[in-house]
């Protein structure tokens, strides 16, 4: 049996994740931690213990980061939805957070399951506030699992960056710099074949389940942002795709190893992830830029490409 902890900021797409995993038969998931981004860190909160009780599981849920580290919090509302459920108007949970604070369940379920896998979601706060709190976090942890950034392409949050990584970039250089074994899953994932068609979302309806239907409609909000963003139809999750990666590292179809950086100072490319793809970093004309990451020495995996028709069938399985 594996253990996960899910650090996220949950709405729809995240939501879909979550499901992911409780579903899976040989994952124990340990808690849900949670950060400020899509929606305040209360509604976060509430949406993951809305999704525990679709799911018929009792995961205990923790209040982690308000805010970034240094910046004002900055929603995706205008993708998910004031509630990010896409304002469906679901009922309030039953169950409410647990009183330990998300950093201290980080590091505690971290040293009692050493090698576990940390799955992120959301803005990576939490994760850089345990790492600061506790050094040997990264060494208790096996995988880490990041839906995040935008490799060599551009950002649903502008441009440069995706939106995980631009809520919070001094989180993500912090966390991108320790020695944590990360393996990062962009935005450019969830994107072309990987996104459901509208005949893909009419099958997972028709499987007549409370999560399938949960699961498609709190993302409905999503689907129609997604095409004014983008131009393009269906229904894109994110946070899925990460999951399934996290659950199968198959279904990455291409890796590669780097260095990253973490753009903090423009605000043109804010949170953009400079991926070191030619392992030039230590050239005599960049080694004074990336000094500091060349100091930390570590590499993550970057997923290129995705086998889209296997996330499919495990997406649908779990929503049966």
């Amino acid at each position: 049996m594996r253990t996960f902890l899910i650090d996220t900021d949950t709405a729809s797409d995240d939501a879909v994740a979550i499901l992911m995993a409780l579903a899976a038969p040989d994952v124990r998931v340990a808690a849900l931690t949670i950060v400020a981004g899509n929606v305040s860190l209360e509604q976060g909160a509430r949406n993951a213990l809305y999704t525990c009780e679709i799911a018929g599981a009792e995961i205990p849920v923790h209040l982690g980061a308000a805010a970034p580290l240094t910046r004002k919090h900055l929603d995706a509302h205008w993708f998910h939805g004031r509630d990010g459920m896409g304002d469906n108007n679901y009922p309030a949970p039953k169950r409410t957070p647990e009183a330990e604070n998300a950093v201290d369940a980080l590091i505690r379920h971290a040293a009692a399951a050493p090698g576990l896998t940390l799955v992120t979601l959301g803005p990576l706060t939490n994760i850089a506030l345990a790492l600061a709190r506790d050094p040997g976090f990264a060494n208790n942890v096996g995988r880490c699992v990041v839906m995040g950034g935008a490799p060599c392409c551009e950002g649903n949050a502008t441009p440069a960056a995706e939106y995980n990584i631009w809520v919070d970039p001094e989180a993500a250089r912090k966390v991108f710099r320790s020695q944590l074994l990360i393996e990062m899953v962009g935005w450019h994932v969830s994107r072309g074949e990987a996104v459901l068609s509208d005949r893909e979302i009419e099958d997972i309806l028709a499987l007549g389940s409370t999560k399938a239907r949960f699961a498609i409609e709190c993302n409905a909000r999503a689907k129609e942002a997604y095409f004014i963003q983008t131009g393009e139809r269906g229904l894109s999750l994110a946070d899925p795709t990460a999951m399934a990666v996290a659950l199968d590292r198959g279904i990455g179809a291409s890796w590669s190893r780097h260095l990253v950086e973490i753009e903090c100072a423009s605000e043109l490319t804010r949170g953009m992830t400079i991926v070191d793809r030619l392992n030039v970093a230590h050239d005599e004309n960049n080694r004074a830029a990336w000094a500091d990451a060349l100091e930390a020495a570590n590499q993550a995996d970057i997923c290129w490409t995705f086998d889209a028709p296997a996330y499919k069938a495990m997406l649908k399985r779990a929503l049966m």
